[in-house]
């Protein structure tokens, strides 16, 4: 029975994909290569995150989720998460609009635009539990992908 893991979004199948792996024995998460070549832009006022493929989708128990990290060398190469954390939830694996293909999503504080090439770690995913309150009711059932939680 499968517990969590990494699997190839539909779409990357042919496309040469690492799944991802932690470097040590110790560490926590695992490090998550681009699924392609982009460029991210310098930041300036009003410019939209990059969005960086990964060719990956995760899964996990209903009682867990998974998050979406920074490296500790981003900042100092000027990438930063656009949404200082990504949290991605267990009913996001194989949903209907895209799979449950999780990207990253950066801005550039450099003074240059950033080359990220196919292969290149550019993040870190945490598998993690989380608990409910006593009252918690929650019975909705996710529709879609990429922030179809608001709708």
């Amino acid at each position: 029975m499968k517990q969590r893991g990494f699997e190839i979004a539909k779409g990357y199948e042919d496309k040469n994909i690492n799944i991802p792996v932690r470097k040590t024995k110790n560490s926590a998460a695992y490090d998550v290569e681009a699924a392609e070549d982009i460029i991210i832009p310098k930041y300036y006022p009003g410019i939209k995150p990059t969005l960086v493929p990964t060719g990956l989708k995760a899964y996990c128990g209903d009682d867990e989720c998974f998050l979406l990290l920074n490296r500790s060398s981003g900042p100092k190469k000027g990438f930063i998460l656009a949404n200082s954390v990504g949290l991605v939830d267990a009913d996001y694996y194989g949903n209907e609009s895209n799979d449950g293909h999780f990207f990253f999503a950066f801005f550039n504080c450099s003074d240059h635009d950033l080359e990220v090439k196919k292969g290149d770690v550019i993040g870190q995913v945490l598998f993690l539990k989380y608990l409910t309150t006593d009252n918690d009711q929650a019975e909705g059932v996710r529709t879609g992908g990429f922030g179809s939680t608001d709708k």
